[in-house]
């Protein structure tokens, strides 16, 4: 994060574990997408982190699911600044019904009576690129993990 003052090592960044457990436990999501004329859209949605990515629905003529049909590329953000976990990455409808049961436990609990359903709307799998993981108590620990792909 050049500008920023942060150390050039590694020593003292956020684990691993520590991100995905905000990107469990976060019950809300920013959506960031764009517009096919450049203009971003970000949006709350729910969702799931589940395997490595994350899992969310909305209605198919909504903006976000329109946005992500002409540009798959967005971001993710938990709902607590304090403890920002960002996935930089691109969504793809879940099209495999074993996916859908896989995540849909994981909704389920977390969102009951809602699940996630393909007959409500689309779902979509956002497979990260870059997730950068900041703490504001302890700023220069600002983390960013890099995934195959990125």
């Amino acid at each position: 994060m050049p500008g920023y003052g942060l150390p050039r090592g590694t020593k003292g960044l956020l684990p691993w574990a520590w991100a995905e457990r905000r990107l469990t436990q976060s019950h809300n999501y920013w959506l960031t997408t764009t517009r096919p004329d450049g203009r971003p859209h970000t949006m709350i949605v729910w969702g799931v982190w589940v395997n490595g990515c994350i899992y969310f629905s909305t209605g198919a003529g909504s903006r976000k699911a329109r946005n992500l049909g002409a540009n798959p590329h967005c971001i993710v953000a938990t709902e607590a600044a304090a403890e920002a976990v960002i996935v930089e990455g691109e969504a793809a409808p879940v099209t495999d019904d074993a996916v859908v049961k896989r995540a849909a436990p994981f909704y389920a609990k977390k969102y009951k009576p809602w699940t996630l359903d393909p007959n409500m709307g689309p779902i979509f799998e956002v497979r990260p690129r870059v997730v950068f993981g900041l703490r504001e108590k302890t700023f220069k620990a600002a983390t960013r993990w890099t995934f195959a792909g990125s």
